[in-house]
């Protein structure tokens, strides 16, 4: 939990409602509603009567999130669901969100599971390897499970792809070698075992590699991502804007080339040439917003 009390840091707030330009009365949806910090600014910008529905995958920060907006669930001003994002068409209509103007994705691994959830997304602590998003979901396999079904290949395979790891061939056999793995120590053992002796001392960064590579993995992020953007596009309102946040080349590979091909049909108009990063000094107070890219579309058919 950040010095200010919330679960979680929102990021490029300001520049966000910026690009939104949304008014009083607009419905909003926050896709990854996490902590609540963008969907609070999506219920300032849209005050006195614009809705906002808010979504995540995780049960933990949705109570966190009902506690937060408890008063505006009270007069009907945001709804909150628990459930993916991969889902947001049949959620949003569901909801009667269907011509919003602004739907927000922030793709940003929550402060939350790196420091407090106990589910393994990091090897500073000695925790079970979990690493869902939703442990209620008894359809997706933990991060241990996974390395304990998966061949050699297809543990390297997600190392390089997902991590882009230079030594994900040595860290896999090291893996299916030393399987079961249970805790996030004895796979980062694993890691720093796997490597040779000269760049050992840089375990760490391979770590942060292989440890996201599984939370993509676990979580399916990219294909539900993929599924997820063309979904969002159509509950917009001809004029309203998809926003999406994301903190590494793979997400905004497929950020970047769908906006591109709305804009190229098109049924949308890329209002960010260039992705807006943070600027030094958000970065100086939240280092974990140094990678962040802003994209926005507008949809004009």
């Amino acid at each position: 939990m950040s010095s200010n009390g919330q679960i979680h840091v929102p990021i490029l707030t300001n520049e966000l409602l910026s690009l939104l330009a949304l008014s009083a009365g607009d419905w909003a949806i926050d896709a990854t509603v996490d902590g609540g910090g963008h969907a609070q600014a999506l219920l300032a910008a849209t005050a006195p009567t614009g809705r906002v529905l808010g979504i995540d995958r995780d049960a933990v920060l949705l109570d966190y999130a009902r506690n937060r907006f408890a008063s505006e669930i009270a007069t009907g001003r945001i709804v909150l669901v628990h459930g993916t994002f991969a889902n947001i068409g049949a959620i949003g209509r569901e909801q009667g969100f269907t011509a919003v103007a602004a739907v927000v994705f922030d793709l940003g691994v929550s402060s939350y599971h790196f420091d407090l959830a106990g589910r393994g997304f990091s090897f500073r602590a000695d925790e079970p390897l979990d690493m869902r998003f939703d442990p209620t979901s008894s359809d997706t396999p933990t991060a241990a499970q996974l390395l304990d079904r998966l061949t050699e290949r297809e543990i390297a395979s997600i190392l390089f792809r997902y991590g882009e790891e230079r030594y994900a061939r040595r860290i896999a056999r090291r893996i299916v070698t030393h399987r079961p793995i249970h805790t996030t120590s004895e796979l980062f053992a694993c890691v720093e075992s796997a490597l040779p002796g000269k760049v050992r001392w840089q375990a760490a960064r391979s770590a942060a590699r292989v440890f996201q590579a599984l939370r993509i993995a676990v979580n399916n992020e990219l294909a539900a991502l993929e599924t997820a953007l063309p979904q969002a596009f159509q509950l917009l309102r001809l004029g309203g804007k998809l926003a999406v946040l994301s903190f590494h080349s793979l997400e905004d590979r497929i950020v970047k080339h769908f906006f591109r091909a709305q804009h190229q049909n098109g049924f949308g108009r890329i209002v960010t040439k260039k992705p807006v990063r943070p600027s030094q000094e958000e970065v100086s107070t939240n280092p974990r917003a140094a990678s962040a890219k802003l994209r926005v579309c507008e949809r004009l058919g």
